[in-house]
């Protein structure tokens, strides 16, 4: 998350952020107390360095190179001093920027020399310092390595098949922290006493679980144990204890026999509960799907490999790269048909869609439970209704889970915060996060701005997240989920709670969404009340904005010329926007309207979300066209319920005006028979953008088009999708297929979007256009565009470390926040 950056003063490239450079050791200010052939140096390193196995790696590197010495953990970072000739420091300096921890990233370092200690003898690891609070990135969860994973199916090793084991190198970091500096003592670990074969891997330097803080074992760490849903009542008197149940083997073998019957295993994994069943079991996942509250939307699923992946989805090479990566994401991938003889996925998996999201197992806990000689994959849901946030707690899993579990799997490692699992989507081999989560968050992004306030932003209503920026990070949270649930909030304000407490953060000012009504808004007002702090409302487009401006760090650099597509956001000038390309200017501050998709009334507003044939409807009523009986959104509705549209469409009633990109899609895919109701947001979207896949345009006809027309006097353009929709009736009417139609649609979109953006980037002398919001994680859409913009000379910008959706909304409010209120002094 913290991009390298070679500098000037630094001869070798190392990984850092341009706005801190690494510093070259300064001159001696006492000349008087160097030695010729002794010197004594002390090194303050910031950046990603607790939790990654840095310190056992410095002190591998001084008792190689025969330098005395210590280091520890501080708030700060790391702090080394460490004394010998002069060219071994500079040779334990040179491995310090080039041989670090693989999980390791330095952001900065601190050379100066200080006075030999004619006493010191060899090199040791001090106990953590304290001090002043500032911002340490904490690492995130990390997927367990390979050397773990030898030993996990070695018999003779005596952490075989146990469903805890890890390393320096990975196991569980941000879900067990309790507070900084990163030692286990401060982590839920410190519960567990280590066993003398434990403190010996922990204490000897050359060891590979040396000063690894979650370090277990059979002897001394958590344990794994079944209880069936009958028996939830004797689990509650004593919901952390495995006294009395099957454990570790056994209870992994009664799991394995729940999903061969079809059950459904609620199973604690790293940062939360999943929901597991066997995911060719039609009966197992339908069941889960109508217990969860899950509607239409799809489940991810769990496979073994990446050659298990392979028989269910088309992976390239950067898809592997992904899946298999150390944050171990799901990633999405096109399916395809299950091989000759092998079980077929349950329809239920992802009913109307052309991709599934897959994982690999990231916790030793998961290939224990996806049997060697066994190709089934397993659905792998969050543990939660719908809509609620993922349970961590034993406790509170048998109660809020059992109505939808048939058995349990638990384990007593307690889960401090929450953390789901991170998706993306490779486009063009390009990696696009969709949800940040585990194994990302909580890495920070670097924060350009060394004299701001320190910025709490709430983030979005969808997709919650929150941001606490203080230089030199922004530090951003896992994904919350949705803001209508209380509990959601709740959760919302454990995370922030945690967070405060690992950075000892006090903001300054708050920051939330312009929509005055938003969940998310109101909770940010009080907040700001209660504490006597500034609220900034930031507009929602002008935030995702920033925050591609902020994912490529170019805060400070040229204006940015923006397409901003999504499904709703305030606008400014009272009405919902979405469909906007803005220009912003190059601190993030400021923003002009340059173009936009022209308005329709949206009858019944956040109705039409749920209801895609109202936003079919609205768009024929504003383009002058007769809503006939044989149009499958006008079918889709009765006649009862077009009279009232009608009548909120033609008297205001009830309507707002939207330029949204998201209502567009709904339209044309109620339109093409694809879906005229959605159980989850975006669904209409997505099985449209399946539809296209399969289609191209009808060559032997006029193109798909919009129209163009700009406001007077000098006013934006509008983009008018109104020529669309005779074009489209009259193929559909001829019977054209309806995946060439959706094929047209995204071709027209694409033309129009790089078109409007390349002329204006031409008349302003610009050379760079960004391309944010929930829309473009349509990849058919982002891909064509950014090919269309780049043959036309332009460098396209698109989300690289944060979600172009509104889960990464949260670190551009906080730009513009603190843009807003620069004079807003920090807490010393």
């Amino acid at each position: 998350m913290m991009e390298p950056s070679p500098t000037a003063s630094e001869p070798d490239p190392s990984p850092t952020d341009p706005a801190m450079p690494l510093m070259p050791p300064p001159s001696d200010p006492n000349p008087s107390n160097a030695s010729p052939t002794l010197q004594r140096r002390r090194f303050l390193i910031r950046g990603l360095v607790q939790g990654v196995g840095f310190r056992p790696f410095v002190h591998a590197t001084a008792d190689r190179l025969g330098l005395a010495g210590w280091v520890a953990n501080d708030p700060s970072g790391v702090v080394i001093e460490v004394q010998g000739p002069p060219d071994r420091l500079d040779a334990f300096r040179h491995a310090l920027l080039h041989d670090a921890p693989p999980l390791a990233v330095l952001v900065t370092i601190t050379d100066e020399r200080i006075p030999p200690d004619a006493t010191a003898v060899g090199f040791t690891i001090l106990p953590s310092r304290t001090g002043p609070a500032t911002t340490t990135p904490v690492p995130p969860d990390i997927a367990t390595c390979e050397a773990c994973l030898r030993e996990l199916f070695d018999p003779t090793d005596r952490r075989f098949r146990y469903p805890f084991l890890n390393c320096t190198d990975c196991g569980p970091r941000f879900t067990i922290l309790e507070r900084l500096p990163y030692d286990r003592p401060h982590t839920t670990m410190a519960r567990f006493p280590l066993c003398p074969e434990c403190l010996r891997e922990y204490l000897d330097p050359h060891d590979r679980r040396f000063h690894a803080q979650p370090i277990a074992c059979p002897s001394c760490g958590p344990t794994l144990w079944f209880v069936p849903v009958a028996m939830i009542p004797r689990a509650l008197q004593d919901p952390d204890s495995p006294d009395g149940w099957p454990c570790d083997d056994a209870a992994l073998a009664q799991a394995r026999q729940a999903l061969d019957l079809g059950l459904i295993l609620a199973i604690k994994g790293v940062g939360g509960f999943h929901f597991a069943c066997d995911a060719r079991n039609e009966s197992a996942v339908s069941r889960l799907r109508v217990l969860k509250g899950r509607g239409d939307k799809p489940f991810a699923l769990m496979v073994r490999s990446i050659d298990q992946a392979r028989r269910l989805a088309h992976v390239n090479d950067a898809e592997a790269l992904a899946l298999s990566g150390r944050d171990r994401p799901i990633v999405l991938l096109r399916r395809q048909p299950a091989p000759s003889g092998s079980p077929p996925l349950a329809p239920s998996v992802a009913p109307g869609l052309d991709r599934l999201g897959i994982m690999l197992p990231y916790a030793p806990i998961h290939p224990l439970l996806l049997d060697e000689d066994d190709d089934r994959p397993l659905v792998m849901t969050s543990g939660n209704r719908s809509d609620e946030p993922i349970a961590i707690a034993n406790a509170e899993a048998l109660d809020r889970l059992s109505p939808i579990a048939d058995a349990f799997l638990l384990h007593n490692r307690p889960i401090q915060v929450s953390c789901d699992d991170s998706v993306l989507q490779v486009v063009d081999h390009q990696a696009l996060p969709l949800r940040r989560s585990r194994g990302i968050a909580p890495l920070p992004l670097p924060w350009p701005i060394p004299d701001s306030p320190t910025v709490l932003a709430v983030g979005a209503e969808l997709k919650g997240t929150f941001c606490l920026a203080r230089p030199p990070f922004a530090l951003v949270s896992q994904h919350l989920g949705d803001w209508g649930d209380l509990a959601t909030q709740d959760a919302f304000e454990r995370s922030l709670d945690h967070m405060q407490t690992l950075f000892q953060v006090d903001p300054r000012v708050i920051a939330c969404d312009l929509h005055p009504d938003a969940h998310s808004s109101r909770w940010a007002e009080h907040l700001a009340a209660t504490l006597n702090r500034p609220l900034v409302r930031v507009q929602h487009h002008h935030a995702h904005a920033a925050s591609l401006l902020l994912d490529h760090d170019r805060v400070g650099s040229s204006p940015l010329l923006t397409w901003v597509c999504d499904g709703t956001g305030y606008g400014s000038d009272g009405t919902i926007w979405g469909g906007e390309c803005l220009l912003l200017s190059g601190d993030g501050a400021r923003v002009d309207r340059l173009a936009h998709l022209s308005p329709i009334p949206l009858p019944g507003g956040d109705a039409a979300i749920r209801h895609p044939s109202r936003s079919a409807l609205a768009h024929l009523w504003a383009a002058g066209i007769p809503w006939d009986d044989d149009l499958p959104c006008v079918l889709a509705t009765s006649p009862a319920e077009r009279r009232v549209i009608r009548h909120q469409l033609e008297t205001g009633l009830n309507c707002v005006a939207t330029s949204s990109m998201g209502r567009l899609f709904d339209a044309v895919a109620s339109l093409l028979s694809v879906r005229s109701s959605a159980t989850f947001e975006g669904q209409a979207a997505l099985e449209l953008e399946a539809l296209a896949a399969l289609g191209t345009p009808p060559p032997d006809a006029p193109p798909c088009s919009f129209s163009r027309q700009t406001l007077p006097p000098s006013g934006p353009i509008l983009l008018d999708p109104a020529p669309l929709w005779p074009w489209l009736i009259h193929h559909l009417r001829r019977g054209t297929p309806l995946p060439h139609l959706a094929a047209a649609f995204h071709h027209a979109l694409a033309n129009s979007l790089a078109s409007i953006a390349s002329d204006l980037a031409r008349s302003r002398s610009l050379s760079t256009v960004g391309l944010t919001g929930g829309v473009f994680q349509n990849a058919l859409l982002a891909s064509r565009t950014v090919a269309l913009l780049r043959s036309s000379g332009v460098e396209v910008l698109t989300h690289r470390r944060l979600p172009a959706n509104d889960g990464g909304l949260s670190p551009g409010q906080a730009l513009v926040a603190s843009r807003q209120h620069p004079s807003v002094p920090s807490p010393r």
